[in-house]
């Protein structure tokens, strides 16, 4: 078992000045490689300003819990400047790693191998008023919403698609999402907690790919305004399914006449593998299987050899398209 995972490389969000302590920046979630394991969030206590600065963070926190990140100090204009390059810049970035375990982390354990990146935007202006922010900014950040989840894994929640530090700031505005999806797929949407699941174990094999929409309403009085994004979830491979003959022989005969050219094909076997793409070094995949003549005879050996060529071929499970191998030897 490889443990718990993230669903999601990096994350990113923006923090402006004089946001009071405790403001919730952005929730980051975890997905379990087996049943009862339970996530725990730790950050280590530096901030990368740049890639040969550092600093120690006295203003982020997270929830060891539960994955919210927050504000435990207010960021004022002499902070900025001690994370800018120079007090001149409008804005900073500064980036920090959030490390996961299925146990509660001991102080200043930031050697585990689990580990996604946070990227903060430092704004050097205060927050912006909620009237001034159109729906798009209301309803979802800057990051695309793409997901990886792993294949035949217990089911969990991987998203929430409400904005804490949104909803945070414009108590006044009503702001709901959807879900829209075909019906029938593995996600649910749970209205009260704004979370996005994956309801079951998901596998590669019958489909690598789900294109849902996440709808936004902004009800502000008697206005509203709406907004959609895509919302994807790409499956991610486990080597458990063995490769496949396509016509079900795995013998071929090879009929050799005298006076053929070097080079000369004499048969043919192909091999396919629904589980794996063709990846690079190439020397990868070709190591994974290998074609060898069994014989005793030098002569065999010396004049004969297998040659493998493999290149990437869809399969169409349940109408949907799946990247495989053809191994072709």
């Amino acid at each position: 078992a490889f443990g718990l995972y993230f669903p999601r490389k990096e994350y990113s969000e923006n923090v402006y000045i004089d946001q009071p302590a405790g403001t919730p920046l952005l929730r980051i979630h975890a997905l379990r490689d087996s049943h009862g394991e339970v996530a725990h969030f730790h950050l280590c206590q530096n901030l990368i300003i740049s890639r040969a600065r550092s600093h120690e963070n006295h203003w982020f926190q997270i929830r060891e819990k539960t994955g919210l990140l927050y504000l435990s100090k207010s960021l004022d204009r002499e902070d900025f400047n001690i994370l800018s390059v120079g007090n001149w810049m409008p804005l900073s970035k500064v980036m920090l790693y959030v490390f996961l375990s299925s146990h509660p982390f001991q102080e200043k354990e930031c050697d585990s191998a689990t580990r996604t990146t946070v990227f903060l935007s430092l704004i050097n202006a205060t927050a912006p008023v909620c009237s001034s922010l159109t729906a798009r900014q209301l309803c979802f950040t800057e990051m695309d919403l793409s997901f990886h989840i792993k294949e035949n894994k217990p089911p969990g929640t991987f998203h929430q698609l409400q904005l804490p530090s949104v909803h945070h700031l414009c108590q006044n505005l009503s702001i709901s999402y959807k879900l829209l999806a075909a019906e029938g797929l593995p996600f649910r949407y749970t209205e009260n907690t704004t979370g996005v699941s994956v309801t079951q174990r998901l596998d590669r094999e019958e489909r690598e790919r789900y294109e849902l929409i996440a709808k936004c309403t902004v009800r502000e009085g008697f206005r509203e305004m709406q907004v959609e994004v895509p919302f994807l979830v790409n499956v991610l491979d486990e080597d458990d399914s063995p490769p496949f003959l396509p016509n079900g022989t795995d013998t071929t005969e090879a009929v050799v006449e005298f006076n053929r050219k070097e080079g000369t094909v004499l048969a043919t076997l192909t091999v396919y593998d629904a589980d794996t793409t063709p990846i690079y070094p190439l020397e990868s995949s070709r190591k994974k299987y290998t074609g060898t003549i069994i014989t005793d005879d030098p002569w065999i050996s010396e004049t004969f050899r297998v040659e493998h060529i493999f290149d990437e071929i869809h399969f169409s499970p349940n109408g949907s398209q799946v990247r495989g191998t053809q191994h072709e030897y």
